[in-house]
């Protein structure tokens, strides 16, 4: 078992999403479900935006017990959310912590593989950091590992 027991979590569930294409709608949804179950949820509502992935969020994270990703056409063009991603997968490995993608709206072999509309998207950031493969390499890796994972489509499911 991992090192940290499902006991020490704040969090039942963190919600990984791109705000200006799902909080409006299905992560606001989502979250209104899973709080309706007593299930305590974090989402990123009252952060401030920056350059860097900020330290209450990696804490919120660390301190998940499961983390859900919400991939969307433009979750790809969002430095943030590929921060998220990225710190997401660190707990799956460190802390076994259970990752749940969610495919909305999106396909998810063009998440696996930054195809489609999604990759059109990834392109935008790659575009911004093209100065820096390294980081658009481990976003790679993170986007086919999360994608890659058993979920759900949005448009197999309500």
């Amino acid at each position: 078992m991992a090192s940290s027991s499902r006991n020490d979590k704040k969090y039942d569930v963190f919600v990984s999403f791109r705000g200006e294409d799902t909080r409006d709608n299905f992560t606001s949804h989502l979250c209104s479900a899973l709080c309706r179950q007593n299930i305590q949820t974090f989402i990123d509502d009252q952060l401030n935006r920056g350059d860097e992935i900020s330290e209450s969020l990696v804490n919120a994270i660390e301190a998940s017990a499961i983390s859900v990703i919400v991939f969307s056409e433009g979750y790809a063009s969002s430095r943030w959310c590929l921060d998220e991603l990225v710190k997401i997968l660190e707990c799956k490995k460190e802390y076994a912590q259970i990752v749940i993608p969610v495919f909305y709206l999106v396909d998810p072999s063009d998440a696996r593989n930054q195809t489609g509309p999604f990759g059109i998207s990834f392109s935008k950031l790659e575009e911004r950091f093209k100065e820096n493969p390294e980081k658009l390499q481990t976003w790679r890796k993170a986007l086919k590992e999360a994608a890659s994972l058993s979920g759900f489509h949005s448009l197999n499911i309500r």
